[in-house]
């Protein structure tokens, strides 16, 4: 069954303030906020010594390998401290899962607004200052994709082999698993096999490695509040070392702007004065991003890949692991996304459509 409970009450409050208090980060008064947005992990927002920070760790029902993503997401915001790409502030970790059952990390409460949650009074009245702020979002991944993994040490999370000839095999292998999952109904999902056709046939050569978010959409960004500029790019657990172009692709496909695969920011898009998916493009390649010339190809990868991603949890919905409404929601957003794949790979979408 799932469980119902508030994040905030499985966390044994005694032990965190103990551990608090060994790392030596001050009093806490024990109060815990959950923090809306996510639909996997545990997200908590506290103070410690009059510091907001914000708790993170794997769901109360870990999965497998839920534990290495945590530990994914404190390492790459160890990298990240001391570069230009906008993040939170990793305070404090704790990998030993005896503390609170399992592993958590403590970053900066960054002051922003997540697009898919909420807008400031600011960004409500002001078209530019919207505009502005998202097509920030490009710049960042640019930022991210510039960066040399060794030097920051992040080449750790590199696999051995072609990063861009295993994505085709390896996320039509996943799909065909949640077959194996009793009671599971793929329902409306497109017949992928031409998408997968297309992606192989036209991959384009293997790129210099580089970091890449691996989850970037307006969902995962906080925005600040009265400028126009990312506050934080944030949810690194997808985090990798492959093809950053891929990030801009991802990016595009879960554009709040028609066609919409997977509306994400839609808070912020109901006011209007989005750019177009065309301005992203060249706002990250201003900022110094790769050579777009082949961002279709990303596009298509991406919503295929997205697509087989959220499809998961509709399978874990079928397992009695994970919130049926979550994951009829999720299930739709595969379906548009699946199709969009499919729409790419006939020669139906373009870029500059939207």
């Amino acid at each position: 069954m799932v469980d119902v409970r508030s994040p905030a009450d499985v966390v044994d409050r005694a032990a965190l303030g103990a551990w608090l208090r060994d790392q030596g980060l001050g009093d806490w008064s024990g109060e815990l906020e959950p923090v809306g947005g996510g639909t996997q992990n545990v997200v908590l927002r506290t103070v410690v010594d009059g510091r907001p920070l914000v708790l993170r760790s794997p769901p109360v029902h870990p999965r497998p390998g839920s534990a290495r993503t945590i530990a994914r997401e404190i390492t790459v915001l160890g990298a990240l401290r001391g570069t230009d790409v906008p993040h939170p502030e990793l305070v404090a970790a704790c990998t030993d899962a005896q503390v609170l059952g399992r592993p958590f990390y403590l970053m900066s409460d960054v002051d922003g607004v997540n697009p898919g949650e909420r807008v400031s009074p600011e960004q409500a009245a002001t078209t530019a200052l919207r505009h502005g702020a998202v097509l920030d979002v490009a710049r960042a991944a640019a930022r991210l994709g510039r960066l040399d993994p060794a030097a920051v040490g992040l080449d750790r999370l590199r696999r051995p082999g072609p990063f861009l000839e295993r994505q085709v095999p390896r996320w039509t292998e996943q799909l065909a698993s949640y077959s194996e999952v009793p009671g599971y109904d793929p329902g409306d999902l497109p017949d992928v096999a031409v998408a997968a056709d297309w992606l192989t046939r036209h991959r384009p050569p293997e790129p210099e490695p580089g970091v890449a978010h691996g989850d970037l959409h307006l969902n995962n960004v906080l925005l600040d509040r009265t400028r126009p500029r990312v506050a934080a790019l944030v949810d690194w657990e997808m985090c990798t070392v492959g093809d950053p172009l891929l990030d801009l692709g991802w990016l595009l496909v879960t554009w709040p702007v028609d066609p919409v695969g997977f509306g994400a920011g839609t808070e912020l898009a109901g006011y209007g004065g989005l750019p177009t998916r065309a301005e992203l493009v060249a706002a990250y390649a201003d900022a110094g991003g790769r050579d777009t010339t082949g961002i279709t190809w990303y596009a298509g990868l991406a919503a295929f890949k997205l697509g087989v991603v959220l499809e998961g949890t509709w399978a874990r919905v079928a397992a009695g692991e994970a919130d049926r409404a979550v994951g009829e929601r999720l299930h739709g957003a595969a379906v548009a996304l699946l199709e969009l794949a499919v729409r790419i790979a006939r020669d139906e979408w373009a870029v500059s459509a939207g």
